[in-house]
């Protein structure tokens, strides 16, 4: 696992706007048409429309905690790996995976490539998006969640952070788009 004791850069504007403890909650229901976004891709130098899949593929939208390039949630790095390491297996199944942090553009890029992330890898340093998925917040990040789109852009599973339950394992997500 990668781990530091560098804590540059942590302490940030978007560490005091998301210090507060704000649980996820249920306000994207489930059936509804997820909520739309535009983020730019770092992994792929790109810009990403969500809407832009809807009639074309399932998407899991994988909201991911990465404190800083150097900094990795404990529960959040294992899974982030694992995604990576099966992304395949979601394109196999044609299904796209879009991991999506608060990290700014520039750690982004060196979180892609210190990890080789194949996926990509979407920048949302002001948690916009995170807000609008009403993820929750707590101790200077935004908190994890998983969300599975049907082809039609409706949201078909969600999970919320929680200290018993972290994030869907990726067999869990596997199970739920089979």
């Amino acid at each position: 696992m990668l781990t530091s004791t560098d804590f540059t850069g942590l302490v940030n504007r978007r560490f005091f706007n998301n210090f507060l403890p704000i649980p996820g909650n249920n306000q994207i229901t489930l059936g509804t048409i997820a909520p739309n976004f535009i983020l730019p891709d770092i992994t792929n130098n790109n810009t990403v429309k969500l809407s832009d899949y809807f009639y074309q593929k399932p998407v899991i939208l994988a909201f991911t905690r990465i404190f800083t390039e150097k900094q990795y949630c404990p529960f959040c790095y294992p899974h982030i790996i694992s995604l990576n390491k099966y992304y395949e297996r979601f394109l196999d199944r044609g299904v796209e995976v879009l991991m999506i942090t608060s990290t700014d553009a520039k750690q982004s890029e060196i979180v892609v490539r210190d990890l080789g992330l194949k996926m990509p890898l979407l920048s949302n340093p002001d948690c916009r998006v995170f807000r609008l998925y009403h993820t929750g917040q707590a101790l200077g990040a935004p908190l994890p969640a998983q969300f599975i789109l049907d082809q039609t852009g409706k949201v078909q599973y969600k999970h919320l952070f929680s200290f018993l339950d972290h994030n869907a394992s990726v067999d869990q997500l596997l199970l739920k788009i089979s």
